[in-house]
């Protein structure tokens, strides 16, 4: 992904993201100060439990992460090619979890740790050819079973 591509992006994932906690005070989860880290860092921070325990998400938001891990799932099993279209239902699952987004504290910036690699992926699926399309479908594959991890 070309440096303007993830700038671009990156810029649109503050953006929604920053619609999060639906007009709550953030000054405890700055997602800017947080992004700026992680670009600058050139790598993502890893997602920590919460005292050996998975964080808990809102019941709001869990229908939007398992319908893109489901509709994954399916295009591995199906051996689907249409990279694209795959992207297209995931960005619109990802922009559903991020409207319905209502954590605050830790557990949303945790969030925020697997959610930030994982639209990344997503918004490179876009763009994919066959020869790197399944590859990054591994990838989001696996970054549904990260958030499993670490989420609950």
């Amino acid at each position: 992904m070309t440096t303007m591509k993830k700038i671009i992006l990156l810029m649109l994932a503050g953006f929604l993201l920053g619609s999060c906690n639906n007009g709550k005070d953030s000054s405890n989860t700055d997602f800017a100060e947080h992004e700026h880290n992680v670009t600058t860092a050139d790598h993502y921070e890893m997602v920590e439990l919460n005292d050996g325990v998975r964080w808990l998400v809102n019941d709001e938001m869990k229908p939007y992460v398992m319908q893109g891990e489901s509709r994954v799932k399916s295009f591995i099993e199906n051996k689907e090619t249409d990279y694209k279209a795959l992207a297209e239902d995931l960005t619109e699952q990802n922009n559903l979890l991020i409207e319905s987004c209502t954590m605050d504290g830790k557990s949303h910036d945790e969030l925020h740790k697997w959610l930030h690699p994982h639209l990344e992926l997503v918004a490179a699926l876009k763009e994919a050819d066959q020869k790197n399309g399944e590859s990054l479908v591994r990838e989001i594959r696996d970054s549904y079973d990260r958030y499993h991890q670490y989420f609950q």
